[in-house]
């Protein structure tokens, strides 16, 4: 296993036991979330990182690293809404939601791991706040897709760009761990 593989699994564990201890406190009330509201989601957690990077202070006590990892498990919940069906239980078990964390993040693993050999970690050069601008991106494609009724004529749909996502925010904690950002 390479280095990257194990900080790569070890920023997943740790956003996984997050979500997994929201899961048991609070239930799966966020499968009430629509697209565009998991993407308002993102976008107040990626403008907070943005902002505090401008004003170089921050308020409130919530670090950088939390806001990163709540980022990838909103994209981790908007992947499962895709989906899902209006006739699904709203609630899930604990296993069930464990599963279905486990499966998209194996599938964001894998797509990190090709564009790795393609790119050459070229993302450990990047700096947090690319990573954050991209992750803004990402929302407004998703925005301008929803807007489009989920139609593209050569793109890739709202399902690749929560993956890319998580790998963004995947690798801002990892370079976050190394103290690189």
């Amino acid at each position: 296993m390479t280095s990257t593989d194990l900080q790569y699994d070890n920023t997943i564990t740790s956003a996984r036991e997050i979500f997994l201890k929201k899961t048991h406190d609070y239930g799966t009330a966020w499968r009430v979330l629509r697209t565009i509201s998991i993407v308002d989601q993102i976008y107040i957690k990626a403008q907070r990182i943005r902002t505090i990077q401008e004003k170089k202070q921050q308020k409130v006590a919530d670090d950088i690293a939390a806001e990163f990892k709540g980022i990838l498990n909103y994209a981790v919940i908007g992947l499962i809404q895709l989906e899902s069906n209006p006739e699904d239980e709203e609630e899930l078990s604990e296993e069930t939601v464990a599963a279905l964390y486990h499966q998209k993040t194996v599938a964001a693993k894998s797509l990190m791991e090709d564009k790795n050999h393609d790119y050459g970690e070229a993302w450990r050069s990047m700096s947090q706040e690319s990573f954050v601008d991209l992750i803004l991106m990402k929302l407004q494609r998703i925005r301008q897709i929803i807007t489009n009724e989920g139609k593209t004529l050569m793109s890739e749909g709202i399902d690749a760009n929560y993956y890319d996502i998580i790998n963004y925010a995947v690798f801002a904690l990892i370079l976050m761990g190394e103290k690189k950002l």
